[in-house]
């Protein structure tokens, strides 16, 4: 040190304040803020003795022991106004601070100008925004005009500009672009987002253009060309990919930031999508995936974007780059099932679930399969579930607009009666009555029931259906119900069904118009006998019922003005077991008791007399031998045949059933056989003419006990068998079936079997009724008697082709001949399967020979019986008959041996067929189906008259032997049947042809006698012959009752028959007469025409409309073939339109509207389209007329009507659904209903409008139904395609806004309604998607137009939020910027409230970003302080500061102290750092403002205490504490070891303050950190010293600090929780700093936790 400085004193230290300390008050020089230097004088500074001695000790200014102030503030307090003074002077210092502060600046902020510049300036101007080291405020003053748009982009894109300073570019560009527009009224912040997105999707969609396909080759032109594309090269396509990124790139900053209008460029990829080829889909499909969650927030984005997904996808799939468009797929795949969960409703679109219905389901499963055994994917199958929940939903709902899968409806009067007599009449004598189910599903006396009942007695007693079982079917069906019902109420205690059924009986007898038809009384009083003999009706209670209401006019013989319909019924209704008190009662009510001999008394007299002269041998006389039996000699009984059933059944049942009886068991029968089978047949057919069949199956039961030879055997079997629907519906096919089998087994004791008994007991069992034994026994004794008749042999006997013998038999007269020549030839030839063909092959031989032996008709008659007798031996020797050897010679080489017949062999061979038919030997069936049939199919295939003629002596002999067989009744006229017996069995093979499965066959070649009649190439003769013969058959009861017992057959059968190409037109006109002739009775109204159709009702009944439907169906389809023809065309186009019309001016009725529906369910697309635009034309009519608000029976009808059109026309169009092809509706129909449509929908939404501004009442309920009903309308007629014309979509905005609106009113409210609402925004969206987009180039594609617009504010308070969610997506709205989302402009009064709130609209061009204001070289601007030196506060951003009400609140921001950035793990921060770090906290403490720091945090702050390593160490060591387990700390992350995580801890400021700033020396005691052990002067103090940071020695807690114990402890902590963090000691941090790697040794192996 030199001398010169040493001489110089000292200067005086003077001790300042740090700069970061604040003034005590900004005027008043009052020091500052806990800065107290020493000054001299002061009384520290005065040196006495005492304070030498004894330091400086100053007095208390107050008892700190006992003094407390709470008095006297205790006192001030309770002093009036206390508080309020309190309160005002808080309130004149907040007052002065906010006058202190100074206001918000006016904004600065100025747009960078544009500038023209040359093009070096320009280009040095874009390389300077290129270089990332030049910052923008340089470039911020002003941007260079020129380039614009596309050109623009390409040179932002060549000087690869980076994209955030592009943006900023492209922002102030626009921002320049838009200025002027700014201060016009109609400006729009957002328009030129819309502009610069139409540049930037003109700009991608001019680089996808660049991605071409190559076309295919043209056939036919050998043109060599080669294809070229952008991607095919490598500069090309990294030019391309680079260029197309960097748009890319910047579209994505558009688009979040709102450069680019969202809805704009959304919808250009919505289009971009539909029209993109398939190398372009790849592309626009990434793009799709990137900014598809902007799209599912609007349903008329999604939508349409679903729709060209799905197509792309199937295009795809067909297409033969499948397999390299592996990943587009997925992609579209995912945004398929995307759109599809986030926005169900966009599925729902009818003609695209048609189109992409299918295509949709598949991907939907295919991306959410689940593996249903793995536990671990529950979340998926959940998930899988819910998608296939909302699939099912939206495929539900789509499926209603299509009017598919309509709901069933409950089966009316008609369509159930349809149901039930289709059933009843399908009873045959296979028929189990247990199995009808008519009355099942009925177990209580109803309603239902009554209808049913009245239904089955009114079928069984009609003329109007066919079969004399129907009274007992009747009879059985209600027994059976019966028998339940009562087991029922026993069962249950409750009161029998006799009471009420004999009064639902009772009442259908006395109120229904059939029981009301005398001509009906016959079956009537057969029915009422069943039920009287069964139990089921009291003849006693019927009569008491008359008395007791007074009937009158039941009497005979007591004059009355009126006669009573129950004087014939108990006139007429039989008693099977009276007693004589009923006799009596019934005597008196009818004659009276005075009457000594009644009507009915001297008839019956009469009837007996009848019968002994009958059956003299019955009564113990002699039959005449020359009485004829080969006439009607039922004609002698008249009385019995025209007596009432009372008389039949007493007659019968009493008298004469008795005594046949009697007779049957006498022992001295005189001859029994023949007067047993004469007594037996001729009672059977008396009996069968008055339905007597009760009596018929008692009396041949009973003959079946007594009876021992073949004959009156064979008669009982023939008479069981003809009856066998009867049998059926008496349910006494189990008795039958028990006669037979005893019979059979007494037949068989005697060493003797029957074929025909076997056969027929093993039909009557049809394995039912008998017991398993015996129906083993049965089948074993069939197979005995075949082995027996037919032994089996391996070499069987060889039968030669010709047989002498049998053309001997010819000459051969005596009576034995045919007998024993049968015996011979079985005898001889047994074992050879085929001698029964044989010789059949050469008895007709010898028969075509017989014409030429014997001249006279006579001769010949009788050589043809003869060789009937033969033939019927021969049957006798076979096991199953010859009926089987016939057929196969028919159906094969007879064919031609029968077309050479003459017409004298016919009238042989004729004689033999019917005999061997009348015995038995041959089926009627076998002759019908091999022989008639054949001939007459091979007739109506004659096309020349060649033919014609070689044909017509055979067609004339099958016709006349048809009409034999099936139509003659009488016998004796020199053909078989030559007397009643050979007829009775000839009746029994004729019932067989009118039972299934025979009679189809007649039915299906019943047309060929038609073709016949109709082909010319016959003679006249021949033609009408079959004319006679066809329509005698239909006057047959049975063959009518075939007809009605399978109607769909016979329909089925004809219409086939017209379908066929080989049918010409000409004869569809007589067929459909055949028909008609068929299913209609000569006596009953004609049949009914379809063009000539003026009423529904008027064919509308119970019996007749099954076939009434036939014959109008084969109508409609011969118009139909009329209209494909152009001859016809216009004639039946004029008979359909009056036919279609006539349907729906008269369909009023549901069950109408079912049967048209069930009729024209087969017709093709114009018929359909015939009655669909008669169908919509009505409803268009209806609609004019209808008012829904006016509630009277006129309108009301309407309605109904015009709902079962709607149904009708749903049912018509349901078949060609499934082509995905409607009948076409012509235009005027569409227009004019559509325009109806619209005007009934608006004027029910101004009614709704009204309605809901009132308390919900039936008015408005009223309402409501209506606008349902024109919605579902409305869904129907969009469903057919149609051109719209530009009044019907005018009309169509209209019509979404009512339909909105109407929504509206149904979603909220008393208006709720869980059903409309749905159904209205289905119908709105159908609407909105079938309005056809404008085409044209200059328009742009518009996917929001004729959406509806309203805020979401609008929508009702009280709407669900389902439905306000499913409204948002109806909206034209995209989502919000996030910038301004929830932001509101708020207006206020002079009083601060809220006057009205706007939503802040994105100004995305002029919000530009902030660039900073201080470029290099100037001076620092904002940095001039106030007086308490805080810097003022700039407004210089794009938003003004002024727009979110900013004030300048005074107070400061204390930034957190600077980080060291040199500093190295493990080493303590400098002293600058601790002085900047006692500064923050000095500063917290001076601040009275936000920032301040309240009382708790600071007590918080200054109790936690930092310990060093190094301290804590010596610590522990000078206090013998064991060491305390490591913890990771908050700060150290919980995984920190070593340097990091003590680092942390280091950082954590924990010190506490300085006591004061002025403080010169600070030594290493200063604010120390403090043992680690609390003060023994506070043990109990519930301040902790330790921190977060501080580590814990867990072993410290057991006491010992043994390092094995420690290793143990630590395992176990480390197993109890894997988040504690164990050292096995505290490790000083000079030594973790010098020795590094012992450290990180130490940490890698006390490591245990697993880290987090």
């Amino acid at each position: 040190m030199s001398k010169k400085e040493q001489s110089e004193p000292l200067a005086i230290y003077e001790s300042r304040p740090p700069k970061w300390l604040p003034r005590a008050h900004l005027a008043a020089n009052l020091g500052y803020v806990g800065f107290h230097p020493p000054k001299p004088h002061q009384i520290e500074e005065v040196l006495t003795e005492s304070n030498v001695k004894s330091g400086l000790v100053l007095a208390p200014a107050v008892p700190a022991e006992t003094y407390s102030a709470q008095d006297s503030i205790r006192k001030r307090l309770i002093q009036e106004n206390a508080l309020g003074e309190l309160e005002e002077l808080m309130n004149q210092i907040f007052r002065r601070k906010a006058e202190s502060v100074p206001t918000v600046p006016v904004s600065t902020f100025r747009l960078p100008s544009r500038v023209t510049l040359n093009d070096a300036k320009r280009n040095a101007w874009f390389a300077d925004l290129a270089n990332p080291d030049v910052p923008l405020y340089k470039l911020g003053k002003n941007v260079p005009h020129g380039a614009k748009g596309h050109d623009l982009l390409d040179l932002l894109h060549t000087n690869k500009v980076a994209i955030p300073r592009a943006v900023w570019f492209l922002r102030v560009f626009g921002a320049n672009e838009s200025a002027g527009l700014r201060n016009k009224p109609s400006y729009n912040p957002t328009q030129y987002s819309v502009e610069w997105a139409n540049v930037m999707t003109t700009y991608l969609k001019k680089q996808l253009a660049d991605i071409a396909l190559p076309s295919a080759p043209r056939p036919g032109l050998n043109i060599k060309s080669t294809f070229k594309g952008v991607l095919s090269e490598t500069d090309s396509r990294e030019k391309w990919i680079s260029r197309f990124t960097y748009c890319l790139s910047l579209l994505r900053t558009f688009y979040a930031e709102g450069l680019v209008d969202n809805k704009t460029f959304l919808s250009w990829l919505v289009q971009q999508m539909s029209i993109c080829n398939l190398a372009q889909a790849g592309f626009v499909a990434r793009l799709g995936d990137e900014y598809v969650e902007g799209m599912l927030v609007s349903r008329a984005l999604t939508r349409p974007f679903l729709e060209a997904c799905l197509s792309k996808s199937i295009e795809i799939e067909g297409s033969t780059a499948r397999e390299f468009l592996t990943n587009t797929v997925n992609i579209i795949r995912n945004l398929i099932s995307r759109s599809f969960l986030s926005l169900p409703d966009a599925a729902i679109s009818p003609r695209m679930h048609v189109q992409y219905g299918p295509a949709l389901e598949q991907i939907l499963q295919d991306n959410f399969i689940v593996d249903a055994s793995d536990n671990a994917q529950q979340n998926l199958q959940n998930l899988h579930q819910i998608v296939m929940d909302t699939l099912s939903d939206v495929q539900r709902r789509n499926e209603a607009m299509l009017f598919y899968h309509l709901p069933p409806r409950v089966l009316g009067t008609l369509s159930s009666a349809l149901s039930d007599i289709k059933l009843l009449n399908s009873i045959s004598g296979k028929t189990d009555m247990s199995s009808i189910s008519l009355f099942d599903d009925i177990s209580e006396i109803s309603d239902s029931f009554s209808s049913k009942l009245d239904f089955l007695l009114t079928w069984s007693v009609t003329p109007l259906q066919y079969g004399d079982h129907r009274p007992y079917a009747a009879a059985g069906l209600l027994q059976l119900w019966m028998n339940k019902a009562k087991d029922r109420a026993f069962r249950r205690d409750a009161p029998s069904p006799d009471g009420h059924i004999q009064s639902l009986v009772f009442d259908w007898l006395d109120s229904s118009d059939v029981a009301g038809d005398p001509s009906n009384l016959p079956t009537i009083a057969i029915l009422f006998g069943q039920l009287v003999a069964r139990g089921m009706f009291s003849y006693g209670d019927y009569m008491q019922h008359l008395i007791a209401r007074g009937e009158e006019g039941l009497s005979y013989t007591m004059p009355s003005e009126t006669i009573s319909r129950h004087r014939e019924f108990l006139r007429w209704i039989p008693l099977h077991e009276p007693s004589p008190a009923l006799m009596n009662q019934r005597k008196s009510i009818l004659y009276g008791l005075r009457m000594r001999e009644t009507p009915e008394e001297a008839n019956e007299k009469e009837i007996r007399r009848e019968l002994r002269s009958l059956l003299p041998e019955l009564f113990g006389g002699e039959a005449s031998s020359n009485e004829p039996l080969t006439t009607a000699f039922w004609q002698s009984c008249n009385n019995l045949l025209s007596s009432p059933r009372y008389e039949q059944v007493k007659t019968i049942k009493q008298w004469f059933l008795p005594i046949y009886k009697k007779f049957l068991s006498r022992d001295n029968v005189l001859e029994p056989d023949i007067s047993v089978l004469r007594i037996f047949t001729l009672s059977v057919i008396i009996m069968a003419r008055v339905r007597s069949y009760g009596s018929i199956l008692d009396m041949s039961l009973f003959t079946l006990e007594c009876v021992s030879t073949n004959e009156p055997l064979t008669a009982v079997i023939e008479t069981l068998r003809q009856h066998m629907e009867v049998w059926a519906c008496m349910n006494r096919m189990k008795d039958i079936a028990a006669a037979l089998w005893a019979v059979h087994q007494t037949w068989r004791s005697r060493g003797s079997q029957n074929r025909v008994l076997l056969k027929l007991l093993a039909e009557v069992d049809n394995d039912c009724y008998l017991e398993p034994a015996a129906r083993e026994q049965m089948l074993s004794d069939i197979s005995a008697y075949t082995h027996a008749l037919f032994p089996m042999n391996e070499h069987p006997s060889i039968v030669p082709q010709v047989l002498p013998e049998i053309l001997h038999l010819a000459t051969d007269t005596t009576p034995e001949a045919p007998a024993n020549l049968a015996k011979h030839f079985w005898y001889q030839y047994m074992t050879s399967p085929d001698w029964a063909w044989k010789v059949w092959d050469n008895t007709i031989a010898s028969l075509r020979q017989i014409p030429l032996m014997f001249v006279d008709m006579s001769s010949r008659r009788a050589c043809a019986l003869r060789y009937a007798e033969f033939l019927l031996c021969v049957d006798q020797h076979l096991p199953r008959g010859f009926d089987e050897q016939i057929r196969m010679w028919l159906m094969g080489s007879g064919r031609n041996e029968i077309a050479a017949l003459t017409t004298e062999t016919w009238d042989v061979v004729t004689i033999v067929l019917l005999f061997l038919a009348c015995r038995g030997a041959l089926a009627t069936t076998t002759i019908l189906e091999s022989l008639i049939f054949q001939v007459w199919q091979a007739g109506a295939n004659v096309s020349s008259e060649e033919q014609g003629q070689s044909l017509e002596t055979l067609l004339t002999s099958v016709n006349s032997l048809f009409e034999h067989l099936l139509l003659r009744d009488e016998c004796g006229t020199g053909l078989p049947p030559a007397d009643v017996f050979e007829a009775q069995g000839l009746q029994t093979r004729r019932r067989d042809v009118f039972r299934e499965p025979h009679f189809s066959l007649l039915v299906a070649n019943f047309p060929a006698l038609v073709l016949i009649e109709q082909n010319r190439c016959f003679s006249e003769a021949l033609r009408v012959a079959s004319t006679t013969l066809r329509r005698t058959i239909c006057r047959v009861n049975v063959f009518r009752q075939g007809i009605y017992r399978d109607l769909d057959a016979v329909r089925l059968t004809f219409e086939k028959l017209l379908e066929s190409q080989h049918i010409s037109d000409d004869l569809h006109g007589p067929l459909v007469e055949a028909l008609r002739l068929m299913l209609n009775d000569a006596g009953q109204d004609g049949p009914v025409t379809a063009a000539d159709w003026k009423s529904v009702s008027s064919v509308l009944s119970h019996w007749k409309l099954a076939a009434t439907s036939i014959e109008i169906r084969l109508s409609i389809k011969q118009l139909q073939e009329g209209m494909s023809r152009e001859s016809t065309r216009q004639l039946a186009c004029s008979s359909l339109d009056k036919l279609t019309s006539a349907v729906f001016y008269s369909c009023k009725k549901p069950e109408e509207a079912d049967f048209i529906a069930d009729l024209i369910t087969d017709v093709d697309k114009t018929v359909a389209g015939k009655f669909v635009n008669a169908g919509l034309k009505r409803i268009t009519d209806i609609f004019r007329e209808w008012d829904p608000m006016k509630n009277d029976i006129t309108h009301n009808d309407l309605k109904k009507c015009a709902s079962e059109i709607l149904r009708l026309l749903a049912n018509i169009v349901a078949p060609f659904r499934k082509e995905s092809s409607l009948p076409q509706v012509d235009t005027p129909i569409q227009d004019a209903l559509f325009a109806m449509l619209c005007a009934k929908i608006a004027h029910m939404t101004e009614v709704m409008a009204k309605l809901v501004q009132q308390p919900w009442d039936d008015h408005a309920s009223r309402a409501s139904q209506a606008v349902i009903f024109q919605a579902r309308m409305l869904q129907f007629h969009l469903g057919f395609p149609s051109a719209w014309s530009q009044q019907a979509k005018e009309l169509a905005e209209e019509l979404c806004y009512n339909l909105t609106r109407l929504a509206l009113m149904h979603g909220a409210g008393e208006g709720l309604n869980m059903l409309a609402f749905p159904l209205l925004l289905d119908t709105l969206c159908y609407v909105l998607d079938e309005i056809p987009a404008d085409l044209r180039a200059t328009v742009p594609f518009d996917p929001f137009r004729n959406y509806p617009e309203f805020n979401l504010s609008d929508l009702p308070g009280d709407m669900p939020p389902e439905y306000k969610a499913r409204m948002r997506t109806l909206l034209p709205y995209v989502a919000l910027n996030p910038a301004v989302e929830g932001l509101m402009y708020i207006t206020r009064d002079t009083s601060g409230v809220v006057l009205s709130t706007v939503p802040v609209q994105n100004r995305p061009w002029e919000w530009t970003e902030y660039i900073g204001e201080n470029p290099p070289g100037e001076p620092v601007r904002g940095m001039d302080r106030t007086p308490d030196d805080r810097p003022h506060v700039r407004n210089s951003a794009a938003l003004s500061l002024e727009l979110f009400e900013a004030r300048v609140t005074g107070d400061r921001i204390i930034p957190p102290h600077p980080s060291s950035s040199n500093a190295t793990a493990g080493t303590m921060v400098d002293d600058v750092q601790q002085d900047d770090l006692m500064a923050e906290e000095n500063l917290r403490s001076f601040q009275d403002d936000m920032y301040a720091e309240g009382v708790f945090r600071r007590d918080w702050r200054e109790t936690r205490v930092k310990l060093e390593d190094g301290n804590r160490v010596k610590a522990e060591q000078e206090d013998s504490v064991p060491p305390l387990p490591a913890l990771a700390g908050q700060h150290g992350q919980g995984h920190g070891h070593g340097a990091a995580g003590v680092n942390a801890a280091e950082h954590h400021r924990v010190s506490s303050r300085r006591p004061s700033p002025a403080s010169s020396v600070r030594s290493a005691g200063t604010g120390a950190l403090g043992s680690v052990r609390q003060s023994p002067a506070h043990p109990h103090s519930r301040l902790s010293v330790s921190t977060t940071g501080d580590v814990i020695d867990v072993d410290a807690f057991d006491g010992t600090s043994n390092s094995g114990s420690s290793k143990r402890k630590m395992s176990t902590i480390a197993e109890e929780d894997d988040d504690v963090e164990i050292i096995e000691g505290p490790v000083p941090a000079s030594s973790r700093q010098k020795r590094p790697a012992s450290r990180s040794k130490a940490a890698g192996k006390t490591t245990k936790g697993k880290k987090r």
